[in-house]
């Protein structure tokens, strides 16, 4: 894929993908969207209830979620293991271009940026203490994924007129049954298809106000 740096409305950059027609994240703003969408309507709303969570990303992209979260243990002290998945990783030199830290005044976390990017895939590693990854370079229709291990899915893929494989039946009764009860997935994608498909397979629907430049987004639990 031919990947281009952009610069979003909120001066945080993301990637474009000519071959796809799509970027990785709104071009309202890379980083309030990742914040609204996955920290806030997800992450926010488990971490008051559990000290240890685990987390899936659909599409470990530029890190941005990742690094947002370790962030946010940063601050909190809840203790987080992500798992992410990516078919096609960026590669570190892409990945040192972004300019997410001094857009989040977190130059100070630099190793860490690095370390998200640097660590070997398929194998958890111990970012900090309270802050374990597992980097997975696979298809997630290919994938297996454990049983009811996942608190919390940020569901970022690409949107379902570029990539309509990954918002089907079979990959969200996977993502239902790898998910504990009580659950949540979250996803910038409000589309009616998309929510109907999710409620077919068991999640109850939750519709909320979407990031700038957004209407709706869709947070689901099990």
């Amino acid at each position: 894929m031919t990947r281009t740096l952009i610069t979003t409305a909120d001066g945080s950059h993301s990637i474009a993908v000519k071959e796809l027609d799509e970027n990785y994240h709104s071009v309202h703003g890379a980083i309030q969207e990742s914040e609204h969408v996955f920290i806030d309507a997800g992450l926010k709303a488990l971490s008051t209830e559990l000290n240890d969570i685990y987390i899936f990303e659909m599409g470990f992209g530029t890190g941005l979620n990742a690094f947002l979260t370790y962030l946010y243990t940063k601050n909190t002290g809840v203790r987080v293991h992500y798992t992410a998945i990516e078919a096609y990783p960026i590669t570190t030199d892409f990945a040192l271009q972004l300019n997410y830290l001094n857009q989040l005044n977190a130059r100070e976390h630099q190793a860490v940026f690095n370390a998200l990017h640097q660590c070997e895939w398929s194998e958890k590693q111990q970012i900090t203490p309270n802050f374990h990854l597992t980097k997975v370079q696979d298809s997630l229709e290919e994938c297996s994924l454990p049983n009811e291990q996942f608190h919390l899915v940020y569901y970022d893929a690409f949107a379902p007129s570029a990539q309509p494989e990954l918002w089907e039946e079979a990959i969200f009764s996977k993502i239902y049954a790898s998910m504990q009860n009580k659950g949540i997935l979250t996803t910038y994608c409000a589309k009616g298809s998309v929510k109907r498909t999710l409620k077919k397979v068991g999640f109850t629907i939750e519709k909320l106000p979407g990031p700038i430049g957004k209407r709706e987004m869709t947070r689901a639990w099990k």
